[in-house]
């Protein structure tokens, strides 16, 4: 099976036989794994160099085509572990010119330390591999192509259909990864619009809606619209439908901050970095991403995605500091902070998907600068007035590794939100004090359904540069979000 990365295309097959450029074996310090003891042994391979390190690699004098992976030492081996020695290989290869093909000898005896079965532990090593080569440059003149074409995972199981999968995942996070990582002017509301229409080619059980600025009015989305009106850039509101079971079967909804570029408008944000708020729509890019994947994986689900999609910048008919509107809710808001309208245009959008009487609601939104404070970027702040729903999230963020960490929806938090001249301010003050917690307090006053909410705000993107990480969108928290939406529907 063929896997299109950019302008490159690899092969990946699954033939038990060794037969490529370079044979890849995984170790636990210096000691072999069992599948791979059995193509070599210790004593013919000679003495190694220092593997005692995650992801340290050496190559033998002996075999020449034969490179150890070093998983670090067994007893505290997990699925960081093997993550980050995935993404080392990852660099490895796509730096090194020499390598065409290579055979990646499988063992069951990690998927049995990770407790996934052979489904999982495919889908994990192949979706970790090729997307620590992934890499962005539509925007330049010169075009990169990987020098690997080549991918064979060595075992005698047939996973054929794991590789499917596992091809279609990375389809879907690939697909997140080019709609942010492109600049805002290309990747604007009607961008994100033709690209939503363009996924009913994949299914008959996709059905695309679109509301112009028109049908947004009609519909009293004023707060959606408030945010929109500094720009010149007309506001989209996206609506997407896949029915995957029977109409009896209430939908799963995932809501998306579409902002494609976020100045802060009149409230504007600092100058440096500021190109860095082309990444505000990654929540609306993870909600596309999934409902596509899940409607190619023909999941037995009915899903709902809407992504209210708009720019926020400032001009003279931008929002003001202190201007006060009624959302759809009928509920008034007083705008204290222009900067923090994510939660203007997602609420009316949370308010308008009641129309679906859905079993659950999950947005994700680049929601806080407050929560990249308090979380950095290893964890997405997990809201949610649900715990079986909290639950479930956490479990598939722990099994993907994308992780996230649950905080309080305390009452003392909705109280600070009281408006003076409205019945809610968009903040809850200047101090900085709970600023990710109050923002979720805020669409929490628009929902009277199982609800959750992700402020991806730390780990949507990276700003830096390593050698395990290209700088750009991270396509969090799709990996969990397919995890939970998978096993909602088994």
């Amino acid at each position: 099976m063929k896997f299109k990365l950019q302008h490159s295309s690899i092969e990946i097959t699954n033939i038990s036989d060794l037969k490529n450029d370079i044979q890849i074996i995984f170790v636990f310090n210096e000691k072999l794994l069992p599948n791979g003891s059995k193509h070599f042994s210790k004593t013919s391979l000679g003495r190694y160099n220092d593997l005692s390190e995650i992801g340290a690699i050496c190559t033998s004098g002996k075999y020449e085509n034969l490179l150890l992976l070093s998983l670090g030492e067994k007893e505290n081996f997990k699925l960081s572990s093997y993550i980050k020695a995935l993404k080392i290989l990852a660099a490895y290869l796509s730096k090194n010119k020499k390598i065409i093909s290579a055979d990646v000898i499988l063992e069951e005896q990690i998927a049995k330390l990770l407790n996934f079965n052979t489904e999982n532990y495919i889908e994990q090593t192949l979706l970790n591999l090729l997307n620590g080569m992934y890499y962005f440059d539509e925007c330049k003149s010169i075009k990169k192509s990987l020098s690997i074409k080549h991918i064979n995972l060595v075992t005698k199981i047939d996973i054929n259909k794991s590789i499917e999968n596992s091809i279609l995942l990375l389809e879907g996070v690939f697909l997140l990864k080019n709609l942010a990582n492109n600049p805002a002017n290309i990747v604007t509301p009607s961008f994100l619009a033709e690209t939503a229409k363009s996924f009913s080619k994949a299914s008959k059980k996709i059905s695309i809606e679109i509301l112009d600025k028109k049908d947004i009015e009609k519909l009293n989305m004023n707060t959606f619209l408030a945010v929109a009106k500094g720009s010149l850039e007309e506001p989209k509101f996206i609506k997407m439908k896949y029915k995957g079971t029977k109409d009896k079967q209430k939908p799963i909804v995932l809501v998306g901050k579409g902002i494609t570029f976020d100045s802060g408008g009149i409230s504007i944000k600092p100058s440096a970095n500021m190109d860095e708020m082309k990444f505000d729509m990654c929540g609306a890019a993870t909600v596309m991403a999934t409902f596509l994947t899940v409607a190619k994986l023909n999941l037995p689900i009915n899903l709902i995605a809407v992504v209210p999609t708009c720019e926020n910048m400032p001009s003279g008919s931008a929002l003001k500091p202190g201007d006060v509107i009624k959302t759809m809710s009928g509920q008034t808001v007083e705008v204290a902070n222009t900067d923090a309208e994510g939660r203007l245009i997602l609420c009316d959008a949370l308010t308008y998907v009641k129309k679906y009487e859905p079993q659950l609601v999950i947005d994700i939104a680049t929601l806080t600068g407050a929560c990249v404070i308090a979380l950095g970027n290893v964890a997405s702040g997990l809201y949610s007035n649900d715990d079986k729903l909290a639950s479930a999230l956490i479990t598939s963020a722990n099994k993907t590794n994308d992780k996230v960490w649950q905080m309080p929806l305390f009452e003392e938090y909705h109280e600070q939100l009281k408006g003076n001249t409205a019945d809610i301010s968009n903040i809850s003050g200047w101090g900085g004090k709970g600023g990710s917690v109050t923002a979720a307090c805020f669409l929490a006053k628009f929902v009277d359904y199982k609800w959750a909410h992700l402020d991806i705000a730390g780990t949507a993107w990276n700003g830096s540069f390593s050698s395990t990480e290209i700088s750009g969108a991270t396509g969090r928290p799709f990996y969990l979000l397919m995890d939970f939406l998978r096993n909602h529907s088994s």
